[in-house]
């Protein structure tokens, strides 16, 4: 069996070396546009498109598991992407103090075999809530550059990881892999209806 993960993310790659088994990074290059208005939609759909994508760029012979995911924060109604500047991660982290949020995670795998492919996907969900924080320390955390390049303009298993007060759910799929879920996937393929 081999595993590619469609992702450039290091922190899922990190996490899928938990599940001890070999796999191959190989990122999706597909352009990241959603049909859909659901949070639980989008991530969905966006990972489909990221492992679609690198498949249609293998020829592998024999069983082959292709992995995409996406990861977003949502807060009430909007959806917090990566910022664009300082100023977008203050708004967006100020937003976060002291108020629950929610981190949608989507998961897409491929199972190919010569030229059959089977699909499974999903999405899980875990609430975040932040203590509050005052503006010096979202200013600090901001100039430390970790929220740059992140959804919601934290890093759970950075230096944010700090000013969270609690989680309910998956801390994996705040990260952005439910590793957990993957791996029950990946062990009972064949049991599944």
């Amino acid at each position: 069996m081999k595993i590619i993960l469609a992702s450039a993310s290091p922190r899922r790659k990190e996490l899928i070396e938990k599940l001890g088994m070999d796999f191959e990074v190989i990122p999706s290059h597909w352009e990241e546009v959603t049909t859909e208005e659901e949070p639980d939609r989008i991530v969905v759909e966006l990972a489909c498109g990221k492992a679609k994508d690198v498949a249609q760029s293998l020829d592998y012979p024999g069983d082959t598991f292709i992995i995409g995911a996406d990861t977003i924060v949502v807060r009430g109604s909007e959806i917090l992407g990566k910022p664009g500047s300082e100023e977008e991660a203050y708004e967006m982290l100020k937003s976060l103090s002291g108020r629950p949020h929610r981190v949608f995670t989507g998961v897409s795998i491929l199972k190919i075999h010569d030229a059959y492919v089977e699909e499974r996907s999903f999405e899980e969900h875990t609430i975040v809530e932040f203590y509050p924080m005052s503006d010096e320390e979202i200013w600090d955390y901001i100039h430390t550059g970790e929220p740059m390049d992140k959804a919601g303009a934290y890093g759970i298993q950075g230096i944010g990881g700090k000013f969270i007060r609690q989680i309910m759910g998956d801390y994996n799929t705040v990260v952005g892999l439910p590793l957990a879920r993957i791996y029950q996937e990946l062990s009972h393929w064949e049991d599944a209806p």
